[in-house]
């Protein structure tokens, strides 16, 4: 297994934003009927943007640590684990969920890290003691 290309994790990245959004939708829909069906208000736009945090790291979380791979890692064949090939656990999936956040509001450097490190990782991989390897078809003779 070799760890993929920056290109290959955006892409696997855009599969799972849609699904998210999705997740999200749901998630907020059920939310209207504590709300009388209305937008949420003002004063409690904060645990709004919260609880819909917590929401995505649950959906990271859980495929994270159930197998690896969401369903865009899936797709792209990659797969999330220890340095070992070990599945990671909630600790090293809220570590990795929150530094990539960073990465992302760091204008994404934290992605672009991985042209320039020598196991190709970005800044949520080293962080969180997590490694993202690209697992090719196997080729049948």
């Amino acid at each position: 297994m070799s760890p993929p290309s920056l290109l290959r994790r955006l892409a696997a990245i855009v599969y799972d934003t849609l699904l998210l959004v999705s997740v999200l939708f749901v998630a907020t829909a059920l939310m209207l009927p504590f709300n009388a069906g209305q937008a949420i208000s003002p004063l409690y736009r904060g645990y709004y943007w919260l609880y819909l945090l917590t929401i995505s790291f649950l959906f990271y979380g859980w495929f994270w640590t159930h197998g690896g791979q969401t369903l865009g890692l899936r797709a792209w064949k990659m797969r999330v684990a220890t340095s070992e090939g070990q599945r990671i656990s909630w600790r090293q999936a809220l570590v990795r969920f929150g530094v990539a956040i960073l990465s992302w509001s760091c204008f994404g450097l934290g992605f672009l890290w991985s042209l320039f490190d020598a196991q190709k990782r970005c800044w949520h991989d080293r962080l969180s003691h997590t490694t993202l390897f690209y697992q090719p078809p196997q080729k049948e003779d």
